[in-house]
């Protein structure tokens, strides 16, 4: 098929794919942000959420029949979505939420990524798809679907998984495969432990060549993005069929590939998963360099989130050095190094922060609509006069009073108190919570 041929061949089943976002899981080692919020729910960069990743890829890929599956705390995440993404009445696009709900059949939660679609099939396979798009609501990446669903029409592939070249250390937490020189997945080990496994599972520098990948020095191993293409029919006989397969990378990819083609599209851009609460620390943090690795000010890949029509920011004095501020936010005589201040953040004079994350508010002090603070609190949304914040994360809504110290740091180990929490040694500001004055956490 000539090269315009497969770009009419694409344009044309685009139209006809479903995506489904995966936005289902408890997100327990991103805990205590996912302490009141669904894991895509998670703020980022300040001014967005995770689920906007994914949802402007399809966008921008010309994806518009889009799926939310969701679960836990997903009140917030429904929220953002219903007032963030609303197509054009006359172009047929929507991004429809689906719930986790009990029927006749089953009355339990989803078991894994694969059962939270079974359980939705029903619902789903009445827009018609020929194509299904499988995501993760919780990752940072930049990708073009067309390039994936290219790649499967080219294969005729039954199933095509989207993967990318990573360390062996790394390789431990995914999904890692063999492909063979025509693209087809001939082996999958879905996170291997032992060395004899990994060792086994090296992929040869002259198949990355072969694919036109120029792969860093030890990325020698092909893991699993957790991003899909199946064939319509492909995916709605298999879950019907097995219903004992409960997840895409524990079952599907792994007990379908002497049965079905299953191939790989292979992707050499930036991505991060983000799981846990060090990655989503070190990964946002990465967004303030001069070189960030992912730009959000690509004009040609927007990523769009909620329209809040804030002012502008009003920073008056201090000194601020690599930092993302967001709108709607008060900065005084501040010093602020390697640090995100996230929408309507009010930071006092004589605050020093530096490599954190300040998430700002979901409203500003006084407003009506705002629920009231807690009795007897005393101490203003934000960051009072004084205080010292290093290696922390302060989620939305806080309460920081004068002259406090939280440091984070690698020695602290995991722990919970009031208002505040330790994980991998980054020291958490609870939503909403209040921090007395002269309080040191660290």
């Amino acid at each position: 098929m000539s090269k315009k041929a497969e770009s009419l061949a694409v344009a044309r089943s685009v139209e006809r794919v479903a995506a489904l976002v995966l936005g289902g899981g408890r997100g327990a080692r991103l805990y205590p942000l996912t302490a009141e919020r669904a894991k895509p729910a998670v703020p980022l960069c300040g001014r967005y959420r995770l689920v906007d990743i994914p949802l402007s890829n399809c966008i921008h890929s010309g994806v518009n029949n889009i799926f939310v599956l969701t679960q836990f705390n997903s009140a917030s995440l429904h929220r953002h979505i219903n007032e963030t993404y609303k197509f054009d009445v006359f172009s047929g696009g929507f991004v429809e939420i689906c719930a986790a709900e009990q029927t006749t059949e089953s009355g339990d939660w989803f078991q894994g990524t694969a059962d939270a679609v079974r359980k939705h099939l029903r619902h789903i396979r009445n827009r018609r798809p020929s194509f299904y798009l499988i995501l993760s609501g919780d990752q940072l990446y930049r990708m073009d679907y067309r390039t994936l669903l290219e790649t499967h029409l080219r294969h005729k592939a039954d199933i095509t998984v989207s993967t990318l070249p990573v360390t062996r250390e790394a390789a431990r937490a995914f999904g890692i495969m063999h492909v063979n020189p025509t693209g087809r997945i001939t082996r999958f080990v879905e996170k291997p432990q032992s060395e004899a496994e990994l060792s086994s599972l090296v992929t040869s520098p002259t198949l990355f060549k072969q694919f036109g990948l120029k792969v860093d020095e030890g990325r020698d191993y092909l893991a699993s993005m957790g991003v899909y293409v199946f064939s319509a029919d492909v995916l709605e006989e298999t879950l019907e069929r097995e219903k004992d397969w409960i997840d895409f990378g524990q079952h599907v990819i792994p007990k379908t590939l002497k049965t079905r083609t299953v191939c790989a599209h292979l992707f050499d851009g930036f991505w991060e998963d983000i799981g846990t609460v060090r990655s989503y620390y070190e990964v946002s943090l990465s967004m303030t360099a001069p070189m960030s690795p992912f730009d959000f000010h690509d004009a040609n890949h927007t990523i769009y989130s909620r329209p809040r029509y804030l002012a502008g920011s009003r920073i008056q004095g201090g000194a601020i050095d690599d930092c993302i501020i967001c709108e709607g936010s008060h900065v005084g005589k501040a010093k602020i190094t390697k640090s995100i201040i996230g929408i309507r953040s009010v930071i006092h004079s004589g605050v020093t922060i530096d490599r954190s994350i300040v998430m700002g508010g979901d409203y500003y002090e006084g407003d009506p609509h705002a629920p009231l603070p807690a009795k007897g609190t005393s101490i203003p949304m934000g960051i009072g006069q004084n205080t010292v914040i290093s290696g922390a994360i302060v989620d939305k809504n806080a309460r920081i009073g004068k002259n406090v110290v939280i440091r984070g740091s690698q020695d602290l180990q995991d722990y919970s108190g009031d208002g505040f929490a330790i994980r991998d040694g980054i020291v958490i500001v609870l939503k909403g919570a209040v921090i007395p004055d002269g309080m040191h956490i660290g």
